[in-house]
C-alpha cells in the first residue's frame, strides 16, 4: 500500500496489530489476511465487499467512493472498541476501504477479524461491516449504463 491516501492506524487504546486504512490503492484479500493472522487465532474471518454489475435491476458500470478520511478512521477505531466489548477474545481487527472510481468486480471494502474461536470471529466481522455501512462517512456514486449517476450514502444500505 504505497498510496498517499493509505492511512494505517493504531493507538494505545487499540490492539497494536489492528489496522485501518482508507486508500486509493487496490485491496488484497491475501494482504488483509496476513494483517489479521496471529498464532493465538483459531479463526480469521474475512469479508470482501465488491462492485457488482447491478443495483435494483439497473445496470451499473462503476462505483465512485469518497470518504471523510479522519472521521472514517475514528469510526473504524470505535467499531474495534465495540467489538472488543462484545467479543473480548478478538485479537485483531482490520478494516480497509477504497476511495476513487472502481470497476465491476473490484474490491471496495475488506474487514478481517482474528480470534481464537470462529463463532465470535464471524459475529464480530458481521458487526464490523454492518456498523461501518451505517456510520462511516463514506459515500458512493453509482454510475449507470445509461450514462447517468447518483450519490448514495453507504448508510443507506440494505436492512437487516
Amino acid at each position: 500500500m504505497n498510496s498517499s491516501l493509505t492511512v494505517p492506524f493504531s493507538t494505545k487504546t487499540q490492539q497494536k496489530q489492528d489496522n485501518f486504512a482508507i486508500t486509493i490503492a487496490p485491496l488484497s484479500i491475501a494482504d488483509i489476511y496476513v494483517l489479521a493472522d496471529n498464532p493465538a487465532n483459531g479463526a480469521v474471518v474475512v469479508m470482501s465487499g465488491m462492485v457488482r454489475n447491478q443495483t435494483d435491476g439497473k445496470s451499473v458500470v462503476a462505483l465512485e467512493y469518497q470518504a471523510y478520511q479522519p472521521m472514517a478512521i475514528k469510526v473504524f477505531e470505535q467499531i474495534a472498541t465495540e467489538i472488543r466489548r462484545q467479543w473480548p477474545d478478538v485479537n485483531i481487527v482490520v478494516i480497509h476501504h477504497r476511495v476513487g472510481r472502481l470497476k465491476i468486480g473490484e474490491i471496495s471494502v475488506l474487514v478481517a477479524i482474528g480470534c481464537p474461536h470462529r463463532s465470535e470471529a464471524f459475529a464480530a466481522c458481521r458487526y464490523a461491516i454492518d456498523t461501518l455501512k451505517h456510520t462511516a462517512p463514506i459515500w458512493k456514486k453509482e454510475h449507470w449504463a445509461n450514462g447517468s449517476s447518483s450519490w448514495v450514502s453507504i448508510g443507506a444500505c440494505e436492512e437487516q
